[in-house]
């Protein structure tokens, strides 16, 4: 015969494990459909040309082409490339960022089209 345990929880020590646990649980949630900037294409540049999200969770970039002509954003630290056509729009899904800042450019405009996104 085995005896069992009978563990008694106040309710304080309840109510304060269910707060921990809705916490962690709403803290683990965000998903890159939660997190999203928006990036204007304009006269071959980007507005703003500084956008700062939170590190460490997935996010999408939103490009919107008011330029007749087409657009190429690019990023070897944030690893995309995506042709915007004139008049379009295009959605990039990128993966959680350390900290830090990190560039992309329009590689159509590389003069003018520069871009940094900060993650904090």
């Amino acid at each position: 015969m085995t005896a069992s345990k009978i563990v008694h929880v106040d309710k304080k020590e309840t109510i304060s494990i269910a707060l921990w646990l809705s916490l962690f649980l709403f803290a683990s949630s965000t998903h890159a459909e939660d997190v999203s900037i928006t990036v204007t294409i304009k006269d071959h540049r980007f507005y703003p040309s500084v956008s700062k999200i939170p590190a460490g969770v997935p996010f999408n970039i939103v490009f919107i082409n008011t330029d007749k002509t087409p657009e190429d954003p690019a990023s070897e630290s944030m690893m995309f490339e995506k042709t915007v056509a004139g008049g379009s729009r295009q959605i990039i899904q990128i993966a959680p960022l350390k900290e830090g800042s990190y560039n992309f450019f329009g590689q159509l405009s590389r003069d003018t089209a520069q871009g940094t996104i900060i993650a904090e």
